[in-house]
């Protein structure tokens, strides 16, 4: 019998190379296997992520899924592998799920927020949290070209080749500003991400709303899609993986209809 457990994972990327695990390199899905490892005395044990956060993006509401050799109370699970990791990864929650519940293959929605400032914030700890950027003279075109992202596009022009995906069509089901005193943040809520996609995205934003780039040429790189074009990627340490949203949960009504393969 599969005893699958869910994880909800939260952790400060600029300590990290990234989610997936990689050879001679400090990773998140790295750590976890060797806590793993450690708590249940060299059985192997793999984790599942939901989203492949890059080097340097953090996460409040990463997913994750694992079967565990054999029953253990979520709540130990949770505690018995905080007290393995690293202090800048957390474990927040664990609960049982069906043994057909995938992480990644379940997701029907992930919210990812990009915190930019152009002054110092006033919260000390914020710093390492967002990315300083040059300051937005044009707002009116900014929140234009931020309403042109929304929809299903192919998102060709703001991703890297990747040989795992087979498609670079995603849906953007809705994107929003919120201002802060030093700067904005951006909540991206889509049906999944390619690639550097969201930096690609805030990265041609913020060349719009400081007129280093027209509204025309944004639309035109969305709706006639050219791989590699010259956009600005912007920094991964203002990037945050927020929360991953499945079936069950009411945020994404209407969603999975709406989702295509």
């Amino acid at each position: 019998m599969v005893h699958r457990m869910k994880l909800e994972i939260a952790y400060h990327g600029l300590s990290f190379h990234g989610w997936q695990k990689q050879r001679d390199q400090r990773t998140v899905q790295g750590e976890l296997h060797n806590a793993l490892a450690t708590l249940f005395r060299g059985r192997g044990v793999s984790v599942v992520g939901a989203s492949r956060t890059d080097t340097g993006v953090h996460a409040a509401g990463q997913v994750a899924h694992l079967d565990p050799p054999g029953s253990i109370p979520p709540e130990a699970l949770v505690r018995g592998l905080n007290s393995r990791l690293p202090r800048q990864i957390r474990v927040l929650s664990a609960r049982p799920v069906a043994a057909t519940f995938h992480a990644r293959k379940s997701a029907l929605g992930k919210l990812y927020t990009y915190r930019a400032r152009w002054r110092e914030p006033r919260l000390p700890w914020l710093e390492p949290r967002s990315a300083a950027v040059k300051e937005i003279s044009d707002s009116t075109n900014f929140s234009a070209a931020l309403d042109l992202m929304v929809g299903r596009h192919d998102w060709a022009s703001f991703t890297v080749p990747d040989p795992g995906t087979e498609s670079t069509t995603r849906t953007l089901f809705r994107a929003r500003i919120r201002h802060r005193p030093e700067g904005i943040d951006l909540d991206f809520f889509g049906e999944g991400f390619l690639r550097y996609q969201v930096r690609r995205m805030v990265g041609a934003l913020l060349e719009v709303g400081t007129g280093d780039r027209e509204v025309d040429d944004l639309r035109n790189l969305i709706e006639k899609p050219r791989p590699g074009a010259p956009i600005r990627t912007a920094p991964a340490q203002g990037l945050c993986l927020e929360h991953i949203y499945y079936r069950s949960c009411p945020a994404v009504a209407g969603v999975q209809s709406s989702k295509k393969s």
